[in-house]
């Protein structure tokens, strides 16, 4: 294996030029695969941790996610019964034994959750109307489902208790009604209910939706602005893992009968999106590595043909097509680890180049720059990639070369 190692060596260095040009493609392509998955790959953790500190992790609602099985189709369930046109009856809308669900929740490890109504009003402030969601909350147990009270800069999730019909509102909704701490506002709701608030708190997530159409109040206050007493219809969960949320939630499903929603369901369009720009990354950066590939090919079949003669003197002295084609496959090979070796090492420098990019701007949620991974398996990826490619390219020619009869090549057929 030295004897190969040495002649692949050996005729790399011999055509330096063209060996350099192949092992700096490979080197480009593995750099800019490295820069681009890390800008993508922050990109979409920034984005899905944006979401995850905002939202919840499991939803579970006041309704089902099928319509309920009516009596004549529970009366012959072996008959071809089909029932159309049913009307949902009127009845109150909130999630049935809230408390005891809540209590099987709770006994779960790595589990918090909390009630909510939530609720339509049209936000009163002077002659300007602003319709929002709020939602009725226990900030003891809110606290534990949400990051609300982090972004909070005025009061705090507990001033809800300490301040009497108080509600904490998003910083673009108070601008958007021209309020600020200490105003009081009036809160009128489908139900006709009418409460004077105060503005308890201000908070601001970087989620436009969320800061100009939100505000939270205390659970007791929000039914009896929605004339809704002692219902709730939603229940927040919160896990310490949260990669769990999906299998957790059809659990809850298939137990509690409520349509419950994990964040992945959620945000599902969001995430095949992501799915698409991921696909479309490795079609570019993929297509930068195959055009090294055919570098390496084309240099691989030039040796070859101008080493004809050198394969039949080899085969010759008793070297077997095996070592032919390994000899040829190693060169490929070398390029593609030392073209690997260098593009993780540009890689590296590009990301922490993009890292020092400032966009001069400010954004709601306060971040001016990239937003970069620096995940290792990036790196293995462009890698093996690279190295694979390289052996695919080296293979063609290594096999013709093996086969290569030397008698031929002496009487100069070959």
């Amino acid at each position: 294996m030295n004897l190969i190692l040495d002649l692949a060596r050996g005729m790399l260095r011999r055509r330096r030029r063209q060996t350099l040009v192949s092992v700096m493609g490979v080197a480009l392509g593995v750099a800019f695969f490295i820069a681009i998955a890390g800008m993508m790959r922050g990109f979409q953790t920034y984005f899905v941790a944006q979401i995850i500190d905002v939202a919840p992790h499991i939803t579970i609602k006041d309704e089902t996610r099928a319509p309920p099985v009516q009596a004549a189709m529970l009366a012959s369930p072996e008959g071809a019964v089909s029932v159309r046109g049913v009307r949902p009856q009127d009845s109150i809308r909130g999630i049935r034994a809230a408390g005891e669900k809540l209590a099987m929740l709770e006994a779960m490890p790595g589990v918090a959750a909390a009630p909510v109504l939530g609720g339509q009003a049209l936000l009163r402030y002077g002659a300007r109307d602003v319709s929002a969601t709020l939602l009725g909350v226990d900030p003891e147990r809110h606290r534990r489902v949400s990051n609300i009270e982090k972004d909070m800069f005025a009061g705090r999730l507990e001033d809800l208790r300490a301040t009497a019909n108080g509600i904490i509102i998003g910083e673009a909704l108070a601008q958007r009604l021209g309020v600020g701490m200490g105003d009081t506002i009036s809160a009128i709701s489908p139900a006709g209910v009418v409460l004077s608030m105060r503005v308890a708190g201000l908070f601001r997530t970087g989620i436009q939706n969320v800061d100009q159409g939100q505000g939270f109040v205390l659970l007791t206050v929000q039914q009896v602005l929605q004339n809704r007493p002692n219902t709730v219809n939603q229940i927040l969960v919160r896990l310490a893992d949260v990669t769990q949320a999906e299998p957790l939630a059809r659990r809850i499903e298939a137990r509690f009968g409520n349509r419950t929603e994990s964040w992945e369901e959620q945000n599902r369009n969001i995430l095949t999106v992501f799915v698409i720009q991921n696909a479309i990354m490795y079609s570019v950066t993929g297509a930068i590595l195959l055009v090294a590939a055919f570098g390496i090919y084309n240099i691989i079949s030039t040796v070859v043909f101008e080493k004809t003669r050198d394969i039949a003197i080899l085969k010759s002295l008793g070297f077997a097509e095996g070592d032919i084609q390994r000899l040829f496959l190693v060169q490929g090979l070398v390029v593609g680890v030392l073209g690997a070796v260098l593009g993780c090492a540009l890689g590296a420098a590009m990301i922490e180049g993009l890292a020092q990019v400032r966009f001069g701007v400010d954004t709601p949620a306060g971040q001016d720059r990239f937003v970069l991974s620096r995940d290792w398996r990036i790196y293995v990826i462009a890698s093996g990639f690279a190295i694979a490619s390289s052996a695919v390219a080296a293979l063609v020619p290594a096999r013709r070369a093996s086969r290569l009869d030397p008698v031929q090549v002496v009487r100069g057929a070959a």
